[in-house]
């Protein structure tokens, strides 16, 4: 069993970063691809970005460039570093873990799931 748990969200101004964080306990993730999905009121879950173990990283196109995500593999942590933020990036922020390896992670094969944190940013 594997407990997420995100930190980090909260109100931005458009142009501004935001460091989100998530943290894993119960087992090592070795064997995981590590996530991040966002959710919009009234608008499906959608695949932001994830990283691997070896430290391969996907994201999808409505934000690379713009956020970069990392792990720190020693402690079971992972980050989503957010820059140049715009309004359509407000949403609720999930992490994400899986066991089954795929350019752009799926929610429907997510294995844990953290509980999200909100990230609102403003005009």
């Amino acid at each position: 069993q594997v407990h997420l748990e995100e930190s980090g969200g909260g109100l931005a101004q458009a142009g501004d970063s935001l460091r989100l964080s998530c943290v894993a306990s119960g087992r090592s993730l070795v064997d995981f691809a590590m996530g991040w999905f966002r959710q919009a009121p009234g608008k499906e879950r959608e695949f932001v970005s994830s990283i691997r173990w070896s430290g391969l990283t996907y994201y999808a196109e409505s934000v690379r460039g713009r956020f970069v995500i990392f792990r720190d593999n020693a402690n079971n942590n992972f980050y989503l570093q957010m820059h140049s933020l715009k309004p359509e990036d407000t949403a609720t922020y999930y992490c994400a873990a899986t066991r089954t390896l795929r350019t752009e992670m799926r929610s429907s094969e997510v294995d844990y799931w953290g509980q999200g944190t909100q990230v609102t940013v403003s005009s």
